[in-house]
């Protein structure tokens, strides 16, 4: 099986907790792994990847192998991994600490400035990851996203934290630790990228007034056209739902349903919600052009396997080819 960001070499040192407590006094800084200009020959569309929690750019059990398998089976592609720091050890720790809106500015920055890139890109983030590359896709429309591949991503962020990776470490203790304590005080939200998508479904006020990533691209406070704008662009946005995970809660998270809100037991799907009956981001219009594509596999969080990665997402990334004049 493939675990992109849980499980295979997701190693978290136990000083993690007294990294936790530096990390409030210095910000890290977000770098991208680099890698030579490649022209396009073969009309094949760059893909930007990024990472989940717990894991790295480059992992050769992991992102690494995702990105080896693309390149074998669409020859000539430009794969770009994002890299959240100055190495590989930075990368995985400030998927737990960095802020995200930091996190995403630096990375449209950085895909701003590729020259690759400039005719368009696809995007696929592994779970937390996916949210951030959609946060991407609605704040920085240029270069264009075309196709956003969400591979267990919590689109409306989660309620729990069931089996964080690194069990066997101090930082799951010290995330949970944080959340139970406050997950909407500002030290928290700024501090702590998981608070930066938690979502209290019995809490609603004070999500929707201190969440300072997921309430804004969700809408929640009200309708920024230029997100709605941006998102539609897309020609697809597929969600790809994991049957039996444990990792996050509520699993519908990943098809962008929730729980109802004032509860905790019942969820909606997208399209019972009042995000998509108000059409508050643009998605019901999208899932009525046939934009929204819903996948799901057996398994636990990023638990796929190669087979039903060949079969139902390669075939994304390589049906959309350039046409003569170099348009996407």
């Amino acid at each position: 099986m493939i675990e992109p960001s849980v499980g295979l070499n997701c190693w978290i040192r136990p000083k993690m907790a007294a990294v936790f407590l530096g990390l409030l006094l210095a910000g890290p800084v977000l770098l991208v792994t680099s890698s030579p200009l490649h022209e396009l020959s073969n009309g094949t569309i760059p893909l930007v990847m990024w990472h989940g929690m717990g894991d790295s750019c480059c992992n050769p059990l992991s992102m690494g192998f995702i990105k080896k398998t693309i390149e074998e089976e669409i020859p000539g592609i430009y794969v770009l991994s994002l890299r959240i720091g100055k190495n590989v050890v930075e990368d995985m720790e400030n998927g737990f600490f960095m802020d995200v809106n930091s996190q995403v500015s630096m990375v449209c920055s950085q895909l701003a400035q590729d020259p690759t890139l400039q005719r368009g890109y696809n995007a696929m983030g592994f779970s937390q990851g996916a949210q951030f590359l959609r946060a991407v896709a609605q704040r920085c429309p240029a270069p264009p996203m075309r196709t956003l591949i969400s591979v267990g991503g919590q689109h409306q962020g989660v309620y729990g934290l069931p089996r964080c990776p690194g069990e066997s470490s101090h930082i799951c203790d010290v995330i949970r630790e944080a959340l139970n304590r406050g997950a909407y005080s500002d030290l928290v939200q700024k501090h702590l990228v998981q608070a930066q998508y938690w979502h209290d479904p019995l809490n609603d006020d004070l999500y929707k007034k201190h969440s300072l990533f997921l309430a804004d691209i969700n809408q929640e406070r009200g309708v920024n056209e230029t997100y709605k704008k941006n998102l539609q662009q897309l020609k697809k946005f597929v969600m790809v739902k994991f049957l039996q995970d444990t990792v996050v809660d509520p699993v519908d998270s990943e098809w962008f349903g929730f729980l109802k809100t004032g509860q905790a037991k019942e969820t909606e799907t997208l399209q019972e919600s009042v995000l998509y009956k108000e059409d508050r981001l643009g998605l019901a219009a999208m899932d009525h052009a046939g934009k929204l594509l819903f996948l799901s596999t057996e398994g636990d969080h990023l638990q796929f396997t190669p087979e039903w990665f060949r079969n139902n997402l390669l075939p994304l990334l390589r049906k959309q080819q350039r046409s003569q004049h170099g348009q996407l």
